[in-house]
């Protein structure tokens, strides 16, 4: 039996959707959630002290990763058409291989985030992006 859909790139929106939803979680459980979650001790102390930053950080990052969850099931054929969605699956995709890739050049602007953290963060982005990019290579002529 064969899907009318790509499974990669639903596969990919909900990866990212759960992510999403981390970062929103964060505004109901503050500081002790961030800690869990890696972000590092300042943004922690921040939630904590009541400060607008923490959660900025958090919608915004969640924000990004809803749409990105919306262009996935776009491509995956579950959600109408999105523009520019060839542009914007290859982004989506880039920006997840490349964070997983990236982390000892990030490293250093973040020195309060652990080791621990840096690894299973680019462990998840590196998944993530590896299952966008071969969902975006089954519909590449699609979109």
């Amino acid at each position: 039996m064969s899907s009318s859909y790509n499974v990669f790139l639903a596969l990919g929106a909900a990866l990212s959707i759960v992510a999403a939803a981390l970062h929103f979680a964060c505004l109901i459980w503050g500081a002790p959630l961030f800690r869990f979650l890696g972000a590092g001790e300042p943004i922690a102390q921040m939630a904590e002290n009541g400060h607008w930053y923490a959660s900025f950080i958090a919608v915004v990052i969640g924000a990004l990763l809803a749409v990105w969850a919306a262009y996935a099931l776009s491509g995956a054929g579950l959600l109408m058409r999105l523009p520019f969605a060839r542009l914007v699956l290859s982004a989506i995709t880039g920006i997840y291989l490349l964070r997983a890739v990236a982390f000892p050049l990030l490293k250093p602007a973040f020195p309060e985030n652990s080791d621990t953290f840096w690894l299973v963060t680019s462990g998840i982005c590196l998944i993530i992006g590896l299952v966008h990019l071969a969902g975006l290579r089954q519909v590449w002529g699609q979109l």
